[in-house]
């Protein structure tokens, strides 16, 4: 579908914000029509060196870029390698955030664990002052990312590719993260739709996270507050 038809569908489902994913170049596009809609990764190899931190400058400072991705999945290198080093010192001085992939992976030509959650807490020792979103919320190291989340200031999570309506269901995995993503994680939950991988309507996803479990207050957060605060969309 074309960008615009994209925009209508979030527009009917009352999403104001999404997060883009795609090629640098398809992501530059789509910010020069609707910059105030969509918060684009930028996906730098860490194998590029200063190369790559000097792209990821004029992304953001020419293109409007409001993030880095890190998926250690495709680059086969998890998160705490040191040659994301220097992406990461340089997301710290542009006051962008990165979102790294933090779950297991399915692939079976490469190790399985690539996206463990451990790697975020040596990034988030390393440095306190990077905003980190792990992506994919740490399924099935769902324990501890919890524990991860509680003990980092600057570390959040989003629920991307996993279906809401199971994190509710007893023997899921997701026990923990729901009990204190209801409790003292209620500001760290960002909702990833993934509309696309479960072929249904964004506002059907929605009523699905609207029937957990969650306080009034704790599902506004997790579907709009703690990414308005997050990604400092003050204008919204």
């Amino acid at each position: 579908m074309s960008i615009a038809d994209f925009v209508a569908l979030m527009d009917r489902a009352g999403v104001q914000v999404g997060v883009l994913r795609a090629s640098n170049a398809v992501i530059a596009d789509i910010l020069a029509s609707y910059p105030a809609r969509f918060i684009g990764l930028a996906s730098i190899s860490p194998h590029d060196g200063m190369r790559g931190v000097r792209e990821l400058v004029r992304l953001v400072k020419e293109h409007g870029f409001g993030a880095l991705r890190v998926s250690s999945l495709y680059n086969m290198l998890p998160a705490s390698d040191r040659r994301y080093y220097p992406l990461y010192a340089k997301c710290v001085e542009l006051d962008i955030p990165v979102r790294i992939y933090a779950s297991m992976n399915y692939a079976n030509d490469r190790p399985y664990d690539l996206g463990h959650p451990r790697h975020l807490d040596q990034i988030a020792v390393d440095f306190p002052e990077l905003r980190l979103i792990a992506g994919l919320g740490g399924w099935p190291w769902v324990n501890e990312m919890v524990a991860l989340l509680r003990r980092h200031p600057n570390l959040y999570c989003d629920t991307a590719s996993h279906r809401p309506k199971y994190f509710g269901v007893r023997g899921s995995g997701w026990e923990q993260f729901l009990q204190f993503g209801n409790t003292l994680l209620q500001d760290k939950i960002m909702v990833g739709l993934s509309w696309e991988a479960f072929g249904l309507p964004m506002e059907d996803l929605i009523e699905e996270y609207a029937a957990l479990p969650l306080k009034a207050s704790v599902l506004d957060k997790w579907l709009f507050g703690n990414a308005k605060n997050f990604f400092r969309l003050a204008a919204i």
